[in-house]
């Protein structure tokens, strides 16, 4: 259960990304539009939406997306995301001094070192636990991966066909690889697979 809520999650917060995209380019639209229609009269620039209203309710926005991806999936990366996006807000919304504006410049680039040389032991794959019984067509369609299959197949169909074809002991921990994902048995009960582990982004 736990696993497709996370899916959930994950689709919704994609989903929200795009929206607010999707509003903010829409904002940016009008706001053109209506500036070329007021060449006769530039005193109208007051009645206007405000643009720099409209730049800090979608970074509010999307720093909440990436704070419920933080609660749903625990990992240094969702946290590095969340002060990206806050000191980035900072940065082009307030307009401050100079000082606090290079200072704000720095701390991304310290973000990004830090990114680039201290969480490469931590990053984690894609990895999402299955029973060993679901359907290889149903996991295809559920997280989009291009696991080949014969019809009605399981996961466990296909995890111990391939380890059969790379004559490979099926214990725990033990990997089959496809060009999109990886397979790793998760646990065995009475010397028969129960879970199944699909990993991707697999490098």
């Amino acid at each position: 259960m736990k696993e497709y809520m996370t899916l959930f999650l994950k689709r919704l917060t994609n989903l929200l990304e795009y929206v607010i995209a999707l509003l903010l380019a829409a904002g940016i639209l009008i706001m053109t539009v209506r500036l070329i229609l007021s060449f006769g009269n530039l005193s109208d620039f007051n009645k206007y939406p405000n643009y720099d209203d409209l730049l800090t309710t979608c970074f509010n926005l999307a720093i909440g997306i990436e704070m419920v991806r933080m609660l749903y999936f625990h990992s240094p990366q969702t946290m590095y995301e969340v002060l990206l996006f806050a000191i980035a807000r900072q940065i082009i919304i307030d307009h401050s001094s100079p000082i606090n504006s290079l200072i704000g410049v720095i701390s991304i680039a310290i973000l990004f070192a830090t990114r680039k040389f201290l969480f490469v032991t931590f990053d984690e794959s894609d990895k999402i636990l299955f029973r060993a019984s679901q359907k290889v067509r149903s996991v295809n369609r559920l997280i989009h991966l291009n696991l080949p299959y014969e019809e009605n197949e399981t996961l466990r169909d296909i995890l111990l066909k391939k380890l059969r074809e790379e004559d490979t002991y099926p214990g725990v921990g033990a990997c089959i690889y496809f060009p999109d994902c990886a397979l790793r048995i998760a646990k065995i009960t009475d010397g028969k697979i129960t879970r199944i582990e699909v990993i991707r982004s697999i490098h």
